[in-house]
Parts: structure tokens; sequence; C-alpha cells
């Protein structure tokens, strides 16, 4: 199958888009993994630019446009799809418990678009009654409002499916396929399936598909019904309290929202989140406090570090972005809509989109870097200088998957006091390899923060690993999430992996089955396996005929500093391999680095010995030397093993008595 457009999720934000482009002429199919589960599904409603009194300039005018454009845009959808929004513009209200008047305003009611009213206390009581005593005033954003939310999202894919957009629910997107900067396919749960162009839409989950810095917030909600005994709606404004919402909707329901949780994917509601909410909107109207609960539900907000979202363009020129709406999703639908369409229909790029670029978040230099790739094609032979003169061995460059290296030292990034320290000893390491674990940068882990601004791609070539993946499908998920981070980062023809499946939790110890079968399948994707494994002759050559790119057997449990323990099988996997081993695991001193390099080992990965050390770089710039030692050292190749003493000075020609 194969259309203009192929957009990936299917919240409110992608079927916006979806509608938007087919009424613009293009033929549009939505994947989307679960329509109910959306984040639309979870949210209030809310429409309150003015209320959320937005500090950053370029996202309220962006939430401003985009409330200007709720009136006619809710009514093209109820046109399209039969069905009603609820769109209200009924105003907000926030009341607050602390004296504040007009001067001490977060922003100045001047420099906005939309007017704003202090009401001192016996206004506010008048405007809204019900409300405790504790409020001493508030503000009234009066061209703020609501939309439900849930009836928002059914008339988007109601609408969607009236003008013929292809909807494909219970759809998961597993990769991107990319050839030469493009996208050109992605990998579903359905198959591959390609279009022309390609838009990103998939909220909290977008960072499983791309590496940018969005993280899923979760939100715990409630609802309450008004008795029946209370003829007239007693609430008409939304509340937008210290920490709470109260929405009223004119069906005599009632939204309380909403908790705001990093707690990753943690599903569920929870009795201290409820607790809290009911606390905060009871202390704000009390009168809540006898109304029935009918129902409770979590959600997932896409928020990204300055909590703005992102928008536009990609590093793949037919990749559109539309992530990372935080608490915004509803309120942005139709403006990202119309910039989006603007954007791939006509090319056409609002000054304000600069704002939201992904670009943001890539170091300085990155961004010039897009265009690079490393390049490590002059292979140095071991020399060594003795009285002025220079022996050289005859000796091949490192080869991996068609890369070339002069290093034989791997290194990586993970235990370092510092990121400065690391630094240090990578350059003292002299490595051109750095194996990078994907899930510790992705979510900011200590002693991560900052690692894609700190090394240099441009000389490094990254080796993203999927650490901490415990299944096959697992590390499936993760090394596709490495590659497209390297993309990011410059590396745009790099497919490395290093395959770690290690669910062992006492001694890390490689699970083979799972190594194996997900092998097979990153194989099959493209990508240059660097598999970590145990020191099991028959697996190393199992997975070299399913394809990897080297094999990277542990001397010793990983991080153990034990040294060489798995010797007499290293030897076997060398003696047999045709792909280049590389000794992975366990190395704690030169010497033992040394004794690696010479049983014939293309290449070592070191990591531990060096970040622990009492002197990072000076260990690291030993390891560098025992590893050019070692590989001397076999290609020299060293003096037979005798069980009698030999005398190292000849007897002939010596002086007799």
């Amino acid at each position: 199958m194969t259309s203009d457009i192929l957009i990936i999720g299917g919240g409110v934000i992608g079927l916006a888009i979806a509608v938007e482009l087919k009424l613009r002429g293009a033929t549009v199919t939505v994947l989307c993994r679960d329509f109910n589960a959306a984040a639309s599904h979870a949210a209030a409603g809310m429409l309150a630019p003015d209320a959320e009194k937005l500090t950053n300039e370029a996202m309220y005018a962006l939430c401003w446009r985009s409330r200007a454009l709720y009136p006619d845009w809710t009514r093209k959808l109820e046109e399209l799809a039969g069905l009603p929004t609820h769109y209200w513009p009924c105003g907000i209200l926030a009341p607050v418990y602390q004296h504040q008047d007009q001067k001490n305003a977060a922003l100045p009611p001047s420099s906005r678009e939309s007017p704003a009213y202090w009401l001192d206390k016996t206004a506010i009581s008048q405007y809204q009654p019900g409300l405790s005593d504790e409020v001493v005033g508030g503000w009234w954003y009066p061209e703020d409002g609501q939309v439900d939310n849930r009836a928002l999202a059914q008339v988007l894919w109601t609408a969607a499916e009236s003008v013929c957009v292809e909807l494909k629910d219970s759809v998961s997107v597993e990769a991107f396929l990319q050839q030469q900067g493009k996208i050109v396919g992605v990998q579903t749960s359905a198959g591959v399936i390609s279009a022309a162009h390609y838009v990103l839409a998939t909220g909290a989950w977008s960072n499983e598909l791309l590496p940018f810095p969005v993280r899923p917030v979760k939100g715990q909600m409630l609802r309450l019904r008004i008795p029946e005994s209370l003829p007239e709606l007693p609430l008409k404004r939304v509340l937008y309290g210290q920490e709470i919402y109260i929405v009223p909707r004119r069906d005599r329901k009632i939204i309380i929202g909403a908790t705001s949780e990093d707690v990753g994917f943690t599903p569920h509601n929870t009795p201290a989140g409820i607790q809290s909410l009911l606390q905060k909107a009871i202390r704000l109207y009390p009168q809540l406090q006898d109304y029935p609960i009918e129902e409770f539900w979590w959600g997932f907000r896409p928020a990204t570090p300055d909590e703005l979202p992102i928008l536009g363009t990609s590093p793949c020129t037919n990749l559109t972005l539309a992530v990372g709406h935080y608490r915004n999703g509803i309120l942005l639908a139709p403006i990202t809509a119309a910039l989006i369409a603007d954007l791939i229909s006509q090319q056409k790029s609002d000054p304000l989109l600069s704002h939201f670029h992904y670009s943001r978040f890539l170091p300085p230099s990155s961004t010039s870097m897009l265009t690079h790739s490393a390049n490590f094609s002059n292979g140095h032979r071991p020399v060594v200088a003795l009285n002025n003169a220079v022996i050289t061995t005859q000796d091949s460059a490192l080869t991996i998957a068609g890369k070339t290296f002069h290093s034989r030292l791997m290194t990586g990034t993970g235990k370092y006091r510092s990121i400065e320290e690391m630094q240090q000893s990578i350059t003292a390491s002299e490595c051109q390899i750095v194996t990078v674990a994907v899930r510790r940068v992705q979510t900011k882990a200590a002693g991560h923060e900052g690692l894609a601004e700190a090394l240099d791609w441009q000389k490094i070539w990254m080796l993203p690993n999927t650490a901490g993946c415990q299944t096959a499908e697992e590390a499936i998920r993760v090394a596709r999430l490495g590659r497209e981070m390297a993309k990011l980062l410059g590396q745009e023809d790099n497919n490395f992996v290093k395959l770690e499946v290690i669910p062992d939790s006492k001694y890390l110890l490689p699970d083979p089955i799972g190594t194996l079968q997900a092998a097979e399948q990153l194989v099959k994707e493209g990508f240059a396996v660097l598999p970590y494994i145990n020191a099991d002759p028959m697996l190393a050559k199992r997975l070299e005929e399913v394809g990897c790119a080297t094999v990277m057997p542990l001397a010793s449990p990983i991080g153990s500093g034990q040294g060489l323990k798995t010797t007499a099988n290293i030897q076997i996997i060398i003696e047999n391999a045709g792909i280049p081993v590389v000794v992975d695991a366990g190395i704690g001193a030169p010497s033992q680095a040394a004794q690696a390099m010479e049983l014939g080992a293309d290449a070592l990965l070191i990591n531990s010995a060096i970040a622990l050390a009492k002197n990072p770089p000076a260990m690291a710039r030993a390891m560098n030397l025992a590893t050019v030692a070692g590989r001397l050292a076999y290609l020299a190749g060293r003096m037979p093993i005798k069980d009698y003493a030999s005398a190292s000075s000849p007897l002939t020609g010596t002086i007799s008595s």
C-alpha cells in the first residue's frame, strides 16, 4: 500500500493533520496503535492559553492562534462528522488564595492578545457562588474555553472516515526504514507500509521510534456528576486553581484533574493521586464533596525538557514532526494541523515553527554534522622505534562491516565520576569506537547527562548498545532507537549496534537464545550486529552464519576485572572465526589486555577497568599501549614454550681454559 502521506499516531493531533491534508487533496493513511488509549481521551479539554499564563512568547502566540481557530474549526468538523464537539467558550476563572492585584500578574495584560480582569473577593463570589472562603480574588479570562476532548476525538475519527482518510487501528509501528536520509517505509505489526511522506504524531510514545527527548508524564483524573436534586448547573465556569482544575460540562458532569507524575509508563490510578485531586478540588469548591464519583482514569502527556512541542522538519527529508505537545495537545490541534499541512502541501514554513524545531535539543555542533559521516579509512600498522630505526610488521586494518579503524581498542562511557574524566580518558585511549547505552542516554541517567554534547562524533564512531534489555524484543526496539540516535548526531550511515540481551541481574551473563533471535532479526533489518556473548564457540559460529559483523565473547563476568577466565574457548573462537573477534568484559589490567591481544583477538572493548581506576586517563593510556603491544607481539610471533632450559648465549665460539 502506498499513500501520499502516512501519519503515525491516531490521537487528536494525528487525526487533525490527516483531515486537513485530505481536504487539500492528498491521499492519507493514519496508523493508530490503540485509538481508545490516545492521550486525547485522558485530557479535560481546556483551551487556556491565558489562564495558564504561558511565559514563553512563541508558545503563547501558538496557543493563542490555535484558540482563535477553534470556533470555525469545530464547526467544520461537526459538519463533516454529523456529531457535536461540545466546544464551549465559557471563559476560565482562576481563583487565588493569597491577595493579588493587577500589578503583580505574571505578564501584564497589555503584552497579551486577549484581555484578563482581576476580580476581588466580593466580585468573584458574585460571579461564581460557592467558592471557598479562602479565595480572596481571582483572574477572569473571558476568551478561554473548553471542548469535550472525548467527543472531539470521536468527531475527528468520524470526520476522517467521511473524507476517506484510510484509518488503520491496532497497528503498531516498530521502526523507520531509512536510506540516504529518507524514510522508505515503516516496519509495523502488519508488515512494511510505505508512503511518499511521513508524519510522526505519536505523543508520549515518540521516543520509541526516534531519539527525541519526549517522555511520558502521567496524569490521573476523575469525573463527578452533579446531583439531580440541583435543578441548575451550580458551576458554569472552568476553575483553574493551584495545581487543580475543575471543568464543568453542560451534561452535568464535572472533570477534575490532573496529577503530574514523572513515573514513565506506569499505569493505573492510585489512592494517593485521587486523594490529592479531591482534597485540592474540595478546598477550592467545597460542595464537590457531596457529588457522586462516576469514573477514574489516567493518561500520559508527551513532555519535552522545555515543555514546548517539536514541530516541523526532521533529519529525514520526507518526515515531518508533530510531537511533544505536553498539556496543550487539545488546544494546539487546529494550529498544528494548519501549519503542518502548509509545510507539507505548499512547502510553506510559518516563522513561528522555527521556535519549535527539533534542532534545539541537539548539541551546537550537531546541526552542521548532520551532513557529515565519520570516516575511518586510514588503517595503520603497529610501529615501534628502536635506536632511530623503525620496525614495522605487516598488518591489515581492523575492518568491521566495511568500515576500517586504526585503533583496536574500544571504550565505553559508563561508570566515570564525571563527564570531564570520561572525555580525558577517551582522548588518552586514542580509541575510535565508543559504545553508548541508548537507554541511559535517552532517560538522562546519572553520569550520562550531556553525553551527546561531550564527544566529537565526527572523530568518534558511535556504537549504540542495548544495555538493560532482558529480551530479544526489547533489544530489537532499542537497537532501532540507537540507529536513529546516531543519525541525529551526524552519522547518517551508522548501522552498528552492540547487541546485549541480559536477563540475569546478578552475574550479567548474556542470554544465548535471545541474542541469536535478536541478531537474526536485526541483520535482516540491515544492522551491523556486534553481539556480546559467553565464550561459546558454537554460538559464535552460529552468529557469524546469520550475518553478524563481529562476535564479542566475554573474558570473565562484566565489570569483574578478573581477566581472562575463558582463554581456551576464546582461542577456539578466534581460530574458527571469519569475522573480527572482540574480547569484551572482564579485562581489569593492561597485562590482561595485552594477553587477550596476544591470543589473536582483533580488538578489545574495555570500560570498567578504565572508568573505575584511580586515574582513569592514565589507565586509558596504559590500555592503549597494552593493546598495541599485544597486537604487535601476536604479529611478531612469540617463541615456543619448552619444558627445559635453553641458554641465552650460545656455547660455540667461547674461550676455553
